[in-house]
């Protein structure tokens, strides 16, 4: 099938790849001249594991191409939309102008029966105004509007796209059901569960599941603080309770609080929705006010755990909200780096994807080109996302290099007894 895709972000080209790698037509559109000139020459303008293989195959054997021209959608059974929909500025919400534009022009470019697909995170009710639109643009128009959310992790999104949980589709039109099932028909091979739904219901499915994901991670955070104030391991704690298959393992690892692009945003969104439905979700609520402490609350943790930084040199290891990522979007490095340049701190980093995106973001902090060439000369050092390559650090290489053998470790990589036994003074979280 001939597939367009409006948008090369994230979701788009990942998206966009994936259904050229199985078997279909895949046309990609987007404004930014400058990133279509680029993906043209081969190169990927964000980093996730495997995705430039994956484009420079269906690339050369002729199934993906890259294009300016929105005229590309003629003649596409489907159209993706895959735009970006950012946290409005004070209230929260979603900012759909960029699917509205899309759906504007795809309107007057598509030819026969098309089936608009909404790939970006929407609010609920937003099919119906897409379909609106394309109906006053052009009344004579043959087309369905489908919800069809995407789950993808970042860093292990070919693989969630290829073998996913579910496939999620919101439509009632049986002949949109049906160019979506032979879209996703080389998943049938995998049994892969494709739920067909109501549209709203679909659009409110995307948001439930981030916002309940974001949900479990803030529990986890709160009972490792939990854990520091009496005593017990927040990680047994979490296999204690992750070994129930009611609440199952995943999401409950203690960190310095969620970020990306999707949970921060997508939480905030839905928010407004209930607040303006009339049934505000005081759980979501909270979660996304203790997710704004926490972050505050670790920068409070890392001085705390060098008596200070006023004057001292802090080594800071891994920028990106998580590993095999080059996102920084919401990151808790953020709000943490800043606060330690507040506090008099000289703040050395080093994160291996994702300098090109933070240095604009973290004016005053110093970049360097490795883990142990940013730990030197610092009185102590920070792991701040679990990026592999911090997993087996030399440890007495890094007690030689630094002025001080302070290693604040806020994502748990290490044992207590272990660096202490090392003459490390070791902090973690909720573990005494």
């Amino acid at each position: 099938m001939r597939i367009a895709m409006i948008g090369t972000g994230y979701v788009g080209l990942v998206s966009g790849a994936c259904f050229a790698d199985f078997g279909h037509d895949v046309v990609c559109i987007d404004k930014d001249a400058g990133k279509i000139e680029r993906l043209n020459r081969g190169e990927v303008p964000i980093y996730e594991p495997g995705l430039d293989e994956l484009i420079a195959r269906n690339t050369r054997e002729g199934r993906l191409s890259f294009t300016t021209e929105a005229s590309a959608v003629k003649g596409a059974g489907a159209v993706f939309i895959a735009v970006g929909t950012p946290s409005r500025r004070g209230d929260g919400h979603a900012d759909l102008t960029y699917v509205y534009a899309a759906a504007e022009e795809v309107a007057r470019l598509i030819e026969g029966f098309t089936v608009i697909v909404t790939k970006s995170t929407v609010p609920v009710g937003t099919g119906d105004e897409i379909e609106a639109i394309i109906g006053r643009v052009r009344p004579d128009a043959a087309f369905a509007v489908v919800s069809n959310p995407e789950f993808l992790r970042e860093g292990s999104a070919i693989e969630d796209f290829k073998r996913p949980d579910r496939v999620v589709v919101g439509t009632d039109d049986a002949r949109a059901q049906g160019v979506m099932r032979e879209i996703y028909r080389p998943l049938f091979l995998n049994e892969t569960p494709i739920l067909f739904t109501g549209r709203r219901t679909s659009e409110l499915t995307k948001y439930a599941a981030n916002a309940f994901l974001a949900m479990k991670i803030t529990f986890i955070n709160q009972i490792a603080d939990l854990c520091e104030a009496v005593g017990a391991d927040v990680q047994q704690v979490a296999r204690g309770i992750g070994l129930d298959k009611r609440i199952a393992p995943k999401f409950l690892h203690a960190g310095p609080g969620y970020g990306g692009s999707c949970f921060p945003k997508d939480t905030m969104a839905l928010v407004r929705t209930a607040r303006d439905a009339g049934t505000p979700l005081s759980l979501i609520e909270a979660t996304v006010a203790s997710n704004d402490q926490r972050k505050r609350d670790m920068a409070t943790k890392i001085i705390d755990a060098f008596g200070g930084v006023e004057g001292k040199t802090v080594a800071v290891l891994g920028l990106t909200f998580k590993p095999k990522t080059d996102d920084m979007r919401d990151a808790p490095s953020l709000s943490i780096v800043p606060a330690l340049l507040a506090a008099g701190a000289r703040v050395q980093t080093y994160d291996p994807e994702g300098r090109h995106e933070a240095e604009p973001l973290l004016p005053g902090a110093e970049f360097r080109s490795g883990a142990y060439e940013a730990a030197e000369g610092a009185d102590g050092i920070v792991i701040l996302t679990e990026w592999d390559q911090f997993r087996a650090l030399d440890l007495t290489r890094l007690k030689t290099l630094l002025k001080r053998p302070i290693v604040v470790d806020l994502r748990n990589i290490y044992d207590p007894a272990d660096m202490r036994s090392r003459g490390f003074d070791y902090t973690s979280i909720g573990r005494r």
